[in-house]
């Protein structure tokens, strides 16, 4: 079963971007390859109960169980020693990332305070981009009165797109509020 915005990409993005770009095959047109949810918890490391929480609340955001990051080397001046959780990690691929990016959106970034578009520049060069979330409590799988503690996001859509240029039409033709 095909998601509303893998439908929209199939039916419109995909023939708009064949046009501007002058693609030949249909194969080389870029699309979605994957979105990578990101919470790092530096405070993890002195109280554990924090990375159940932190996982719980982003199983709920994507849809499946996170996977716990661990420090790979000891610093001591943070008291980190190698192997504690420090953060999880979520990848997300085809209708599970639809349905995210569609959640995303349409829901979550209207719930931002004080937003006013998302910064057209935020691309690494090769297509990829990444952008960070202040709060969890802007989707709506999250009750609010249940948060113990407010903790930010990282958000990175990976495409097939070989420069930024096309990957910002391929994110515009998915109605992503950039700026202008």
């Amino acid at each position: 079963m095909a998601t509303r915005l893998a439908e929209h990409y199939d039916s419109v993005v995909k023939s708009k971007l064949k046009e501007q770009f002058g693609y030949k095959n249909d194969l080389a047109i870029p699309r979605l390859d994957k979105i990578v949810l990101n919470m790092g918890l530096g405070e993890a490391a002195q109280d554990s109960k924090k990375i159940d929480t932190a996982t719980n609340e982003m199983a709920l955001i994507a849809g499946q169980h996170p996977q716990i990051t661990r420090a790979k080397t000891s610093v001591a001046n943070f008291k980190l020693r190698e192997g504690m959780p420090i953060g999880c990690k979520v990848t997300l691929r085809r209708e599970r990332m639809y349905e995210f990016l569609d959640r995303l959106v349409t829901i979550a970034l209207p719930r931002v305070r004080d937003f006013r578009g998302l910064r057209p520049t935020s691309f690494d060069g090769r297509g990829n981009y990444s952008m960070g979330l202040r709060e969890q409590i802007v989707f709506p799988e999250i009750n609010y009165d249940e948060v113990d503690d407010i903790r930010g996001m990282d958000v990175i859509i990976c495409t097939t797109a070989n420069t930024d240029d096309e990957a910002r039409e391929l994110l515009r033709g998915f109605d992503f509020p950039f700026r202008d």
